[in-house]
C-alpha cells in the first residue's frame, strides 16, 4: 500500500505524562475510506491516542502521519476531531459555534453545518450549557463532520445517550463522512457501532493488540463484540 492510499500512519509511538506511561510502541496503519473502531476497556488509551492524533498531545516519541502530513501544524489541518469543542464557553448559542468554526478553520463547511444541525434537531439559540447531554453530542458531531477533513475521529460518541439520538446520530454518520475519508470511532460500548465498522482496532496495555477486517470477524460467525472482548478474557 502506498502513501496516497493511507490516512494514517502510526510508527513506534510511545508517550508518558507525569511519570506515568500512557501509551507504547503503537504501530498502526489505516486506509483512506474506512470507517474504524478503535475498541478497549476504559483507560486503555483510546483519547490519549486520537488526541496525539489530532496534535492536542505533543511530546510524543515515534511519528504520526495523517495523509502524508507528519509536522503537527500541518497534521492538525487534516484532522477533525470532536473533543474541538471542549474549550467552547457553555454560554455561547449553537449559531456561535457554526461562527466561531467559521472563523477558526477554513475547512469548515457553514452549510454543511446548518443541515447537519436541522436534520438533529438543533436548536440555533440554544446555549451550549441548556442543551441536553444528547443535544451536546450531536452538536460535537454536527461540528465534527462539517469540517472537510482527511482524518475524522470521534471519541465515545454515544456515551449516556438515549437509543433515539443514537439512530439519529448514526444515520448522520453514514450519510456525511465524506467516501474517500477515514472516520475512527472509539467505544467500549461495542455493539453502538458495530455494523458501522470495516475495520477493527483493539488497544490493551496501552499499546495495540490487534486490526482485523471486519468482514473478516463477521465470516468467522462471530460478532465484533466477541471478538473484542476475546482480548479481555482471563
Amino acid at each position: 500500500m502506498n502513501r496516497m492510499t493511507e490516512a494514517l500512519v502510526i510508527q513506534g509511538l510511545s508517550y508518558r505524562r507525569n511519570q506515568k506511561q500512557i501509551l507504547k510502541d503503537v504501530n498502526l496503519t489505516l486506509p483512506t475510506g474506512q470507517i474504524v473502531g478503535l475498541l478497549g476497556a476504559n483507560g486503555a488509551g483510546k483519547t490519549t491516542l486520537m488526541r496525539l492524533i489530532a496534535g492536542s498531545a505533543v511530546n510524543f516519541r515515534g511519528t504520526i502521519e495523517v495523509a502524508g502530513e507528519g509536522q503537527t501544524v500541518q497534521r492538525k489541518g487534516q484532522v477533525s476531531f470532536s473533543a474541538q469543542m471542549d474549550g467552547f464557553d457553555p454560554n455561547w448559542r449553537v449559531g456561535q459555534v457554526a461562527d466561531v468554526m467559521t472563523a477558526l478553520f477554513p475547512d469548515f463547511r457553514l452549510a454543511d453545518f446548518l443541515q447537519l444541525a436541522q436534520l438533529l434537531d438543533l436548536d440555533q439559540k440554544q446555549r451550549i450549557k441548556r442543551l441536553s447531554k444528547g443535544n451536546q453530542r450531536k452538536l460535537q458531531l454536527a461540528v465534527t463532520l462539517s469540517r472537510r477533513a482527511a482524518l475524522y475521529l470521534l471519541d465515545e460518541p454515544f456515551d449516556g445517550i438515549d437509543v433515539m439520538t443514537r439512530k439519529a446520530m448514526l444515520s448522520s454518520i453514514l450519510k456525511w463522512t465524506p467516501e474517500q475519508a477515514t472516520l475512527v470511532i472509539s467505544d467500549h460500548h461495542v455493539q453502538d457501532i458495530d455494523q458501522l465498522l470495516d475495520q477493527v482496532v483493539v488497544i490493551k496495555d496501552q499499546t495495540v493488540v490487534a486490526q482485523e477486517a471486519a468482514d473478516t470477524i463477521r465470516a468467522k460467525g462471530q460478532s465484533i463484540e466477541a471478538y473484542f472482548e476475546s482480548f479481555y478474557e482471563g
